[in-house]
Order: structure tokens, then sequence, then C-alpha cells
């Protein structure tokens, strides 16, 4: 239990007879020293290649770029050449992600599950789910189909000018580093429809990206330089929350076209052990 080893590092001899046998795998098959999913799907998207999309971090060192893992919760990891002290960020971890690397997490505490959570819990859920099933789409789909229709000609971020959702229901991990934070709405009427349903889903994403940019905020003041964000995970799927992130943080959104963030991650940490890497970052 002493001896530590860098992400992608081979494990031992490979796969024991027993294990072999189990999963069906040849003797002796690489295993490589693992990575916490979050982690995984950060080293799965941070090194894409982004060249000839005028981005930002193009050409700049990879300390650049910021990525988040968006599903039931959120991660954000940045990392850094040195150690870098974040108040309400954990970290620095030193070969936590990527080897030779520093790494700070920021994390937001319900996220998907908070977009869940109101959408369902409010009273017109009844005719969204309905309503969606007709026209063949997701709720969430159908959600932004109708904002896209009560906007009319104003930018989507207006319709929620007079309402204001505070996202920590289930406290605040960072940058306030707060677990008896609670929720709030502010900006409620007596409507019950599913105009009100669309607005409270597009306050809830709106207050998640504001969460985010006071993490992004928080490290830059204690020494990150990130110009661009990388996403991935399931609300990243989500046109909706993509561009609400850009627009509120005022940076440039990357998506890969692997999806599969984490399982890109954890390739790239077998095929180091296997031999067919020298390193993650070659």
């Amino acid at each position: 239990g002493n001896h530590v080893l860098s992400p992608g590092e081979s494990v031992g001899k490979g796969l024991t007879p027993e294990a072999a046998r189990e999963l069906g795998l040849p003797e002796g098959t690489a295993v490589a020293a693992s990575l916490i999913d979050a982690h995984a799907g950060g080293l799965g998207v941070i090194g894409a290649d982004v060249k000839g999309h005028n981005l930002p971090c193009e050409n700049q060192p990879i300390t650049s770029r910021l990525a988040m893992i968006c599903g039931t919760s959120s991660c954000h990891m940045g990392i850094s050449q040195t150690p870098i002290f974040v108040p309400g960020v954990w970290g620095p971890y030193f070969s936590a992600m990527v080897p030779g690397f520093w790494l700070n997490e920021g994390g937001q505490s319900a996220t998907g599950k908070l977009i869940e959570h109101v959408v369902q819990g409010h009273v017109a859920f009844p005719e969204l789910q309905a309503r969606a099933k007709a026209s063949s789409q997701s709720i969430y789909t159908y959600l932004n189909s109708h904002l896209d229709l009560i906007k009319k000609s104003l930018p989507v971020g207006f319709l929620t000018v007079d309402l204001h959702v505070w996202p920590d229901f289930h406290g605040n991990r960072s940058p306030l580093t707060d677990l008896t934070l609670k929720g709030m709405v502010v900006g409620l009427t007596l409507s019950q429809g599913l105009d009100e349903l669309a607005l409270i889903y597009l306050a809830t994403i709106q207050a998640i990206a504001l969460g985010t940019r006071h993490i992004l905020e928080t490290m830059q003041a204690a020494g990150h330089r990130i110009n661009t964000l990388f996403l991935c995970g399931g609300l990243s799927k989500n046109p909706l929350f993509v561009q609400m992130h850009a627009d509120i943080t005022g940076k440039p959104v990357v998506l890969s076209k692997e999806v599969e963030s984490v399982l890109v991650g954890a390739a790239i940490l077998g095929a180091c052990a296997s031999g067919d890497f020298a390193t993650i970052q070659v």
C-alpha cells in the first residue's frame, strides 16, 4: 500500500490467470494505474486537437484549458505546471489527472440532478411529458424548442430578467465550500403553465453556469490562466446548457467528437500501460 504509481503506469504483470479467466481476456493483458471517473473524463477531453478552429487555446499550453465533466454533478479540472492554491477549490494534487502537472478540481454538488429536480417537481411536468412524447422528443429538447418559441426576437437569456435561482440546493462545494447552503428561487408568480416551467428550467441552467463562472474567476484570481472550456458528460449534449456556459463565462466551449470522454481517458491509460505509447502526453 505504499507504492504509488502515476496514471497510466503498468500495474504488476498485467491480468492474473484468475482475473483473465473471469474477464475472458488473455493472461498478462496490461492493467493501468487508474483514475477517478471524472479525472478520466478530464484526461479524455483536455488534450483534444483544436487546430484550425481559431480558438484562443490553440498553440497555447494545455494549462489554458479547463475540463468540465457535467453530469449529475459537475467537476471543473484545471492543471498547472507549478502548484496553485485556490481558496475553496480542491488541490493542488500532483499527477492526479495528467502526470507531471498539478490538478485543481472545483465542483458543483448538483447540476443535472438539480435540473431534473426543478423540472420534474413543477406542476406542469405532466403536460410537458405528454407534449414531448407526442412530438417524439426528450423533455429537454422540447423545453429548448419551447423557449425558442416564447423568446420571439429577444435573446433567450433575457427571458429570465425577473426570475433568479440560487442553485445550492445540495450545498456549495466550490468555491464557497459551505454544505449548509440551500437553494432559492426569486421572482415566482401565480402562473403555473408550461411557459413558467420553461423559464425556471432556463433560470436553473443559467444559475449553474454562473456557478461555473464563480469557480473559474476564483481559479483565475489565484493564478490560473484559462481561456477555453472543454465540456463532456451528459449535460454537454444539451445545446442550451452549452450556450449558457459560453455566454455567461465569456469563454469559447469545445465539445469533442467522441462524447464518451471518460472512456477515452480510460483508453489513453490502457494504451500507455500496454507500451503502445511512451507517456500520457505523447
